[in-house]
């Protein structure tokens, strides 16, 4: 019998790349480079610049802080932030995360989904007509 691979990402062969750039030559690249090679809305949302408290989220990261917690969940995830664990709130809890070189370009919010999945069970006692039959054990 073959082993299942337990891992989430695909195999790849050799080294990641993005847009045709390895994750060294992203590491080197400075944001307005990095932008171009981004889609139409997280460009603009970089050209415009980020708030106080976004720039003090990267000065975690480049400070070599262990975690970050953040409830940016709209922040853009760069390549400096490789290797890096984030815990991203979504509105219950901090949902742990280490950023890997395939979440480049993505956002915080991807990784921490705030809806959890609804099993419906059976009818609880007294929920239907004949459920008033069924015993207790």
């Amino acid at each position: 019998m073959a082993k299942k691979s337990t891992s989430r990402l695909p195999k790849r062969k050799g080294e990641y790349t993005f847009r045709g750039k390895t994750v060294a030559q992203l590491q080197e690249m400075s944001f307005e480079d990095f932008a171009e090679l981004l889609p139409a809305k997280e460009r603009r949302s970089i050209r415009r610049g980020f708030s106080d408290s976004q720039k003090g989220v990267l000065q975690q990261f480049r400070d070599g802080k262990e975690s970050v917690r953040t409830h940016f969940r709209n922040m853009i995830i760069f390549p400096e932030m490789i290797g890096k664990n984030l815990e991203v709130y979504n509105g219950k809890e901090f949902v742990k995360i280490e950023i890997m070189p395939e979440m480049i370009g993505h956002r915080f919010g991807e990784y921490s989904p705030t809806r959890n999945r609804v099993s419906h069970g059976s009818a609880g006692v007294g929920a239907t007509r004949s459920s008033k039959f069924v015993p207790l054990k």
